[in-house]
């Protein structure tokens, strides 16, 4: 796969995997399984994974370095909880995972290609 596929790709996939992980953040603590009747505040822990979503779209390389960081805190959430709570609560909680891993992988690979594109650019000129 060329390298210019490969970045897009790798955006697009980091961004489906940001916006499922907006949407499953906020479906869980609302209504699939929320920690009270009704939904609770904790739904709130989906707003900070929106401030990334315009840097990802924009192909800010800064937003994917930082993001790959930031993930890890929602990473250890759903790690915690799916030990912690019982189903249905439980398997969201390895979804949240599952996607976190996913947009993890994305954001290091979008920036390791796009660092290999640069240099071989700038050997060219």
């Amino acid at each position: 796969m060329p390298c210019g596929r490969g970045v897009s790709a790798t955006r697009w996939l980091a961004a489906g995997s940001l916006l499922a992980l907006i949407v499953l953040c906020l479906a869980w603590e609302l209504v699939l399984a929320p920690v009270r009747p009704g939904g609770s505040w904790i739904a709130l822990k989906a707003l900070p994974l929106c401030l990334p979503l315009a840097g990802v779209l924009k192909k800010r390389m800064y937003t994917y370095r930082w993001l790959s960081l930031v993930i890890w805190l929602y990473f250890t959430e759903g790690v915690v909880r799916g030990w912690a709570d019982g189903p249905p609560a439980q398997w969201l909680a390895w979804g949240e995972v599952a996607l976190c891993l996913l947009l993890f992988v994305a954001c290091t690979l979008h920036v390791r290609l796009r660092q290999r594109n640069a240099q071989a650019a700038a050997q060219v000129a």
